[in-house]
């Protein structure tokens, strides 16, 4: 008996020198970066029993931490001082090209006056209405009766309205007012969309991304690339048609205003013909040879694209193997005609045929 609890003593004294020591202090790393925090004070623990034995630390990982790989960093535009939009003019400091649609345009410096955020969510909005209202226009005036039109053009403050027109735009604008304050001062965050924001901007700022109302009934947000980069490129598409849309519907406005007439009249967009489908052809080649340089260096060139100059002298070579062909088939062909002027003098034929016309009317 006497040896065997000294077999177990001496298993239990041995499990107890080799367990580690417990930690009194732990580190969590912060999800904001990927770096290790600083090291903190800990209490003074006792050493195990095997000095050459080092004690594991354990780090656990919060459950929103995201890697800088993968998710938008802010500063990138920090080392460019002028405005890759207006390179003549400095960069806006808040214009670092962190968000969709950044290309430093801001001339009056608004970026720095007011809040950054609230004009954000301002140019969605209005960009999405004037996409809308770019199809709607002139849909109207092309399909809607008469009577819903004022002189054939679409009801617009410019325009003016008969009086049903206006109810209907009154009516629309309180509904859009009210939504504008129901949605003002939302929180996104708890979205399934919104989370997703959270990871892709969390490096950037707190609010997430402009315009989100966690609606994509097609999902189509991922068609760029399931990841932060493809979701702020589809931003941008965005963004971009938007703004070419709110400088056609100003356009649309005036010309109206000015000229009193539809603009779907005597337009080439909306009506058959050649000429448009020649332009968009022409612009699709021209395309395919030159491109426009960076806008941030100066002066802006026009160069040749990937392969543009090979792609010129392809059709160059084309046009003067066509040309060459044609001239030697009318070569062929007047030689042929010749032959058989020689013959029969076909050349002569119709002034014979017109003089004997004349003389037979001659007296009629």
């Amino acid at each position: 008996m006497k040896f065997s609890a000294f077999i177990i003593a001496a298993a239990a004294g041995s499990a107890s020198a080799f367990a580690p020591a417990p930690i009194k202090a732990r580190t969590v790393l912060s999800a904001a970066t990927l770096e290790a925090p600083p090291a903190e004070v800990k209490e003074p623990v006792e050493e195990p029993a095997d000095a050459s034995m080092e004690v594991e630390q354990d780090f656990p990982v919060a459950e929103n931490f995201v890697k800088d790989s993968e998710r938008i960093i802010p500063g990138r535009y920090n080392d460019k001082e002028n405005s890759i939009a207006i390179p003549f003019l400095p960069r806006p400091t808040a214009l670092d090209g962190s968000h969709a649609g950044d290309f430093g345009f801001d001339p009056l410096g608004l970026s720095e006056k007011l809040d950054f955020y609230a004009m954000q969510e301002s140019e969605v909005r209005h960009a999405r209405l004037a996409m809308l209202a770019a199809v709607g226009w002139p849909m109207s005036e092309l399909l809607a009766p008469s009577w819903m039109l004022q002189h054939g053009c679409a009801p617009s403050v410019l325009n003016g309205a008969n009086p049903l027109a206006a109810l209907s735009i009154i009516g629309f604008l309180g509904a859009a007012g009210f939504f504008e304050l129901k949605t003002s001062l939302r929180q996104s965050s708890s979205t399934p969309m919104g989370k997703i924001h959270s990871k892709d901007m969390g490096a950037v700022w707190k609010y997430g991304v402009p315009g989100d109302y966690n609606w994509d009934p097609l999902d189509l947000y991922s068609s760029c690339g399931d990841d932060f980069k493809g979701r702020k490129g589809l931003r941008d598409v965005e963004l971009s048609h938007g703004r070419v849309a709110m400088l056609g519907i100003t356009y649309f406005a005036f010309w109206e205003s000015l000229t009193g007439h539809p603009i779907v009249e005597n337009n080439m967009l909306f009506h058959p013909n050649a000429l448009f489908p020649l332009l968009v052809a022409g612009c699709t080649a021209w395309s395919q040879i030159y491109e426009v340089g960076p806008l941030n260096e100066y002066p802006i060139e026009i160069k040749y694209a990937n392969e543009g100059e090979m792609k010129l002298k392809r059709v160059q070579n084309g046009i003067k193997d066509t040309v060459g062909q044609i001239s030697e088939s009318a070569a062929e062909s007047k030689k042929s005609l010749d032959e058989l002027d020689s013959k029969y003098g076909i050349y002569e034929a119709p002034k014979k045929f017109s003089e004997a016309v004349r003389s037979t009317y001659k007296y009629w």
